[in-house]
């Protein structure tokens, strides 16, 4: 078997099962308690991009911090756009506006946190790929060991992503297949980092800035006001346990790997 079948092989099958782990907790456990289950969502999603890929961009050799810094504003303020267009397109157009839309519109455009966060996992996956190509360039046995570690540290943060889409209103079954196709963006980024290995690695940190910025956009800006919703003192005490606790499995996977 060639590098590069190593390579095809490797990413699809790291991205695989970690989806298929994350959806084994998310969609048979989890699904039945979505409101509990957001604020795990924004400890995960938080602890992910600020202890893990957002420290991980920074230390690589040769990145401006100031540059890495305005990718992360421009990140931000990029998914603050996409969401007020989606939010602009709703307000003129919803079921029972005279246009014949169809059954679902609202849902549709409702669930614009469930895009933004496959964006940023596809982003994210990609670098993962790019990671795992550059480790079986150098050693097959280094390159199996990277996908294991790959494969344990996405899994919290898959876990994360399938609450938001649930929360966002997608099916078990949707959720599942958008999180495999994401997945699958490993095995992009493992293809193009076999060509063009010097130019990927260039644009590692800057992905991962961006990825970073869609998990804590989507945290900040939906999550967490769903949850001050229901502001009862005995509710926000739960919260704040189960966002720790999200933290906290980021924590203890990051300490094992």
């Amino acid at each position: 078997m060639t590098v590069l079948q190593s390579i095809i092989l490797i990413t699809a099958f790291a991205g695989v099962v970690s989806v298929s782990i994350a959806a084994t907790f998310s969609l048979a456990l989890l699904s039945k308690m979505v409101n509990d289950m957001v604020s795990v969502s924004v400890g995960i999603l938080l602890a992910t991009a600020l202890l893990h890929s957002l420290p991980e961009a920074f230390s690589m050799e040769g990145t401006n911090p100031q540059l890495l810094f305005a990718t992360l504003l421009a990140g931000l303020l990029g998914f603050f756009l996409l969401e007020k267009i989606a939010l602009l397109r709703h307000s003129h157009h919803h079921e029972g506006d005279g246009h014949h839309h169809h059954h679902g519109h609202d849902a549709e455009v409702a669930g614009r946190s469930g895009g933004m966060i496959l964006v940023g996992d596809s982003i994210h996956n990609f670098v993962d790929g790019v990671l795992i190509a550059a480790a079986f360039m150098a050693d097959y046995q280094v390159g199996f060991f990277t996908a294991l570690a790959i494969i344990a540290h996405e899994i919290p943060q898959e876990i994360g992503d399938f609450i938001v889409l649930l929360n966002a209103g997608f099916s078990r079954a949707r959720a599942l297949l958008y999180n495999l196709i994401c997945g699958l963006s490993a095995v992009v980024g493992g293809v193009l980092a076999y060509f063009f290995l010097e130019r990927a690695h260039a644009a590692m940190p800057y992905l991962l800035v961006i990825a970073s910025s869609s998990f804590i956009y989507i945290a900040v800006s939906d999550l967490i006001p769903q949850m001050h919703r229901r502001p009862h003192w005995v509710e926000s005490l739960r919260q704040t346990v189960l966002i720790a606790c999200g933290v906290g499995f980021v924590i203890l996977l990051a300490y094992f790997h």
